[in-house]
């Protein structure tokens, strides 16, 4: 018998994992079918995917940049949305199954937030909604029994790896990095980095803002913060290697000693496909490892003093509490500084960490207090800057 369809609404359906999503959508053979997909300012694209696909919905959460866009070859039967909000309208639809959420940064949480309170499963690329709120995502996925599924390729490693043995069994989460273009580059060249060098990532091809944090590592210390939520495991039982070939995508290790890792090339097709088609294995479209060639995989610990973010990540998984949030927004204002050209290379991390350290820390808040701590946090990096 032939399984039932599954609607998908993938949101920030024109950055990088969206449109991986798209391909794995389009090569499933009818399982998965787009009902939604959303856009901030790439509307050109966003169009286009509409054209192809024919969903139910397109929101553009531009307001201003949508109402001056022709939409006039809009598939007739596709609904035009305009504004963020409009997100939140779309998730909470009956007849969406799975919410692709693909938005980077905390501009995404709302719509996430509101497709948990609708029981839809979750395949989670914004991995800025459990640094920012870990306890109260996963919280809310428990209360409202909705799966929260990851797609970052380190954290769809380690839940695929988890199934090896019982929760009771594991002793770490190893999760690996690339060490993006500057693993090796001295504290003198670190000062001379350009924004053009920062978005130049030797193996994977993302968007602008986490291709500037994978280059910072401050990708891997938000990756730390969103494995102590998502996995429920305590900071101190996670840890990092350098792995430049990006094929072990991350590694469980067990009490036994055993440890058990997923393998593949870089393509984010796969851990996609493993989300949105789950628990099933299908046959998909991402590349696969050359048995047949002879390859050396390699395995560095990190350096903390040329890449100071990862302690950051660290203190903020131990600590908990409202120091995600800060953390985020400050690296999200400080990377939008650099690419700016307001900021130095440099001066990211210690613009966070000066944030982060002057914050009020609240043990347990409420979303709204986080949410205001997040404009906060915007603010003091913009008085940094100006400093």
């Amino acid at each position: 018998m032939k399984p039932p369809t599954k609607q998908v609404a993938v949101l920030g359906s024109t950055g990088s994992i969206g449109v991986s999503g798209l391909e794995v959508i389009g090569a499933s053979n009818g399982r998965l079918q787009v009902i939604a997909l959303s856009a901030h300012l790439q509307l050109d694209l966003l169009l286009a995917q509409a054209i192809e696909h024919s969903p139910r919905w397109v929101v553009a959460t531009d307001r201003s940049a949508a109402e001056q866009f022709d939409w006039s070859a809009l598939p007739k039967d596709t609904k035009l949305l305009i504004g963020p909000e409009a997100l939140v309208e779309v998730v909470s639809q009956a007849e969406v199954d799975i919410v692709l959420a693909a938005i980077v940064g905390s501009a995404g949480l709302a719509s996430i937030w509101a497709a948990l309170e609708h029981k839809k499963t979750v395949a989670l690329a914004n991995k800025e909604a459990l640094v920012m709120a870990g306890r109260l995502v996963t919280q809310l996925a428990k209360d409202h029994q909705a799966a929260l599924l990851p797609v970052d390729s380190e954290h769809s490693a380690i839940f695929q790896a988890l199934q090896a043995g019982r929760p009771s069994e594991v002793e770490r989460l190893i999760l690996t990095a690339s060490g993006g273009p500057f693993r090796e580059f001295t504290p003198f060249q670190l000062k001379q980095v350009t924004v053009a060098e920062a978005l130049d990532h030797p193996v994977w091809n993302m968007g602008p803002k986490i291709t500037v944090d994978s280059a910072t590592m401050m990708n891997k210390a938000l990756e730390i913060i969103e494995a102590r939520w998502l996995f429920d495991i305590e900071a101190e039982r996670i840890s990092v290697a350098i792995h430049p070939q990006s094929v072990v995508h991350s590694m469980v290790e067990f009490v036994d000693g055993s440890v058990v890792a997923q393998l593949s090339p870089p393509d984010m097709r796969l851990p996609i496909q493993y989300a949105l088609h789950y628990p099933e294995r299908v046959p998909g479209v991402a590349d696969r490892q050359d048995w047949s060639r002879s390859f050396s995989l390699e395995f560095l610990p990190p350096n903390t003093d040329r890449f100071p973010a990862l302690e950051l990540g660290f203190e903020c998984a131990r600590s908990g509490g409202s120091s995600g949030a800060v953390l985020n927004a400050a690296n999200e204002a400080a990377v939008g500084a650099f690419l700016a050209g307001e900021l130095h290379f440099t001066e990211i991390v210690p613009a966070c960490r000066s944030v982060l350290e002057m914050h009020s820390f609240l043990s347990e808040p409420t979303l709204d207090q986080l949410l205001e701590l997040d404009r906060w946090a915007r603010e003091e990096v913009s008085r940094w800057v100006c400093a």
